[in-house]
């Protein structure tokens, strides 16, 4: 009996329609941000000088996108909290998939301009990808496709119980402090 693997989300980027059509402006993250249903824009947090976003079309489960708030394609135009907190975010974001999926190592990426391949060249934003040792196989060989085992509304939830699990006990401040000054780890 043939199995089918049912991915919806993907039928928009596939068909090649990447930008929202109903999008304000040609930037997901910034409209994200300018709106205020987190979860219908799949943010799972939002800090002083960065934002983390689940990717729609995730390449595993716990893809992540990392961004500055501001909106700018080069590293030159940053510097400050836009700079370093992003990837501060970054290493903690790291530190709780390492404890929700228990990953054995992760691609963490930046594609700056469109020959890059970035995507949205105009807001960089890291990719952070969990991996797991034999989480190639052939679906993406054979049937060009990737199978991800659970919902982005799932993980949403998830993942939104987990910050929320760091920020009420501390466990951030070791790499972003709720005051939005960037802070060391101890």
């Amino acid at each position: 009996m043939l199995d089918r693997i049912w991915a919806p989300w993907r039928a928009h980027y596939v068909a090649g329609a990447v930008r929202n059509p109903t999008s304000e402006s040609s930037c997901f993250l910034c409209d994200g941000l300018a709106k205020d249903d987190d979860r219908e824009n799949l943010i799972v947090w939002r800090g002083p000088s960065s934002v983390v976003v689940l990717n729609r079309y995730p390449y595993n489960n716990g893809h992540l996108l990392i961004a500055p708030r501001v909106h700018r394609g080069s590293l030159h135009e940053l510097d400050g909290p836009d700079l370093v907190e992003p990837i501060q975010t970054v290493r903690w974001m790291t530190t709780i998939l390492d404890r929700m999926l228990r990953p054995q190592g992760y691609n963490v990426g930046l594609n700056q301009g469109g020959a890059a391949g970035a995507g949205l060249p105009g807001h960089l934003h890291w990719h952070l990808v969990p991996r797991w040792d034999g989480d190639t196989n052939f679906m993406p060989i054979l049937a060009q496709a990737k199978v991800v085992t659970e919902s982005l509304d799932s993980f949403h939830d998830r993942l939104r119980q987990e910050i929320a699990a760091d920020l009420e006990v501390g466990l951030h401040a070791g790499f972003i402090n709720s005051s939005g000054n960037l802070s060391k780890p101890s």
